[in-house]
């Protein structure tokens, strides 16, 4: 399990480049060392050509979003209720009046002190757009297993504002993939992602829409794991773009803290 481990159990590992300046400067030497430095001329028809690249990977994008959408649903028999600020609400409540809706698998376990540093980088991406999912006929909220009133000191702490909701034992974590038992975590064998294996911890990450029909019938149209959810992730697209990439050197999300734990 590694860092995500000793993050889970509260432990900070030290950040790789801090403890290992020489091979950073070695590596950011590399880094330049490693790419040919051309005219104005060849940059812009070797960019160019990639240009094409980029174009065949958004039209195919596309066509697979289109047969995301096509993907059949599968009706919500079971009534799920949440503790959430308004007090509970079903899960046809958390639609808001929308027809579509978000939600994001937040790692908080009932017994943690605190929300898992990967999810809570998640959220301080999607915290402030919600407010442009609404106008587009969908609302997006968060969904964890920890009570309530640490939800609440949490999401203060940490400055956000979308709604977030605890399922406490109701089922819903565990029927949608993102909640282990302790046997399962001891066996290394649990259902995530459509795939047994080791699910490395009793919560995991993940994102599932769903829609409510006129007649008021809710419908579980798509969920995605693991990397199924980098693309909403905005920073790590971003970092997507610059030379060092996301510069994780074969330790992914172990350079990521709270963002109020920064140390520099």
């Amino acid at each position: 399990m590694g860092i995500l481990a000793d993050r889970l159990n509260g432990v900070e590992p030290r950040p790789f480049w801090t403890t290992h300046a020489k091979l950073k400067r070695e590596y950011e030497a590399k880094t330049v060392s490693a790419h040919r430095i051309v005219s104005h001329d060849k940059w812009v028809e070797a960019r160019r050509k990639f240009l094409a690249l980029e174009k065949a990977f958004t039209r195919e994008r596309d066509v697979l979003s289109r047969k995301r959408r096509e993907l059949p649903w599968e009706k919500v028999e079971k009534e799920y209720v949440f503790d959430g600020p308004k007090g509970k609400e079903t899960l046809a409540d958390l639609f808001a009046g929308k027809s579509q809706l978000i939600v994001y698998h937040f790692m908080f376990g009932a017994d943690w002190k605190e929300g898992c540093p990967a999810c809570s980088f998640w959220a301080d991406n999607f915290d402030d757009i919600i407010v442009h999912l609404n106008h587009r006929d969908t609302t997006m909220v968060a969904i964890s297993r920890a009570p309530l009133p640490k939800l609440e000191a949490f999401k203060k702490r940490m400055g956000w504002s979308f709604k977030w909701l605890s399922s406490d034992d109701n089922g819903f974590n565990r029927d949608l993939g993102v909640a282990f038992t302790p046997e399962e975590i001891a066996s290394e064998k649990g259902l995530y992602n459509y795939t047994v294996q080791n699910p490395l911890a009793t919560e995991r990450e993940g994102v599932s829409v769903f829609f409510k029909d006129p007649d008021g019938n809710v419908f579980h149209t798509y969920s995605a794991y693991a990397r199924g959810i980098d693309l909403v992730n905005t920073a790590y697209n971003y970092l997507d773009l610059v030379p060092k990439g996301r510069d994780e050197n074969g330790s992914p999300l172990g350079w990521i803290r709270h963002h109020d734990k920064y140390t520099d």
